[in-house]
């Protein structure tokens, strides 16, 4: 592993009555060349053309896809990602998006926080996710 974690948990321990399954961790100590990103959307990179499914977790794919593409980008692995705060629309959304968010952080074990909002910057975007990653010196 890249980074230390302090007090690595998964979300299926803490939350039994969700059916969830997240790697994450109270802490992160890293170091190493930070990468911050954009809140990422359910659009595409390259078109900022958004996706055409009303699913979170249709939505959650391509966010997490997103992040996934940029750290690779910036030089970095999954593995490098450190942290991410989940925002939703709609808290009826947060295991969709939560299961679909543990597919990609699967023995990463990245620090989380969530945040239900009133609206992202367009109407049918359900989950915004941002994300911090470290690539190590």
């Amino acid at each position: 592993m890249a980074h230390t974690r302090i007090r690595p948990f998964n979300t299926r321990d803490t939350y039994p009555e969700q059916k969830l399954d997240n790697d994450l961790a109270q802490a992160v100590v890293a170091r190493g060349t930070m990468v911050f990103l954009r809140g990422q959307c359910p659009q595409d990179l390259d078109s900022s053309e958004d996706i055409v499914s009303a699913d979170p977790a249709e939505q959650t794919h391509k966010v997490m896809q997103n992040i996934r593409q940029l750290i690779e980008e910036a030089g970095g692995r999954m593995e490098h990602l450190c942290k991410v705060v989940v925002y939703l629309t709609d808290i009826r959304h947060r295991e969709a998006v939560y299961r679909v968010m543990g597919e990609y952080i699967k023995g990463v074990h990245p620090v989380s926080t969530g945040v239900t909002v009133t609206a992202l910057a367009r109407p049918n975007w359900l989950v915004e996710i941002d994300a911090t990653a470290v690539i190590p010196d």
